[in-house]
């Protein structure tokens, strides 16, 4: 596995485009508040660390990824 948020080839592209609307902006919010909390240096409080059980956007972008490649490769 690798971080598809900072390795954005095409196959992830194609999977954020198909996402849908509520778990873009989720991703986006989460990106956003990072990138934010690293330029101050600081830390996200533990009451707003996401729970393992609540992890869905990776787990659904990987499944499209996935998806994708095998299409591709059934194409070729």
């Amino acid at each position: 596995m690798r971080d598809d948020t900072r390795y954005e080839d095409e196959d992830v592209k194609e999977a954020i485009r198909r996402l849908p609307e509520n778990l873009y902006n989720d991703r986006m919010f989460r990106i956003k508040r990072a990138l934010d909390l690293t330029m101050k240096h600081q830390i996200l409080p533990k009451e707003q660390w996401t729970k393992y059980e609540e992890k869905k956007t990776t787990s659904s972008l990987r499944g499209e990824m996935i998806l994708l490649k095998s299409l591709s490769k059934s194409l070729i």
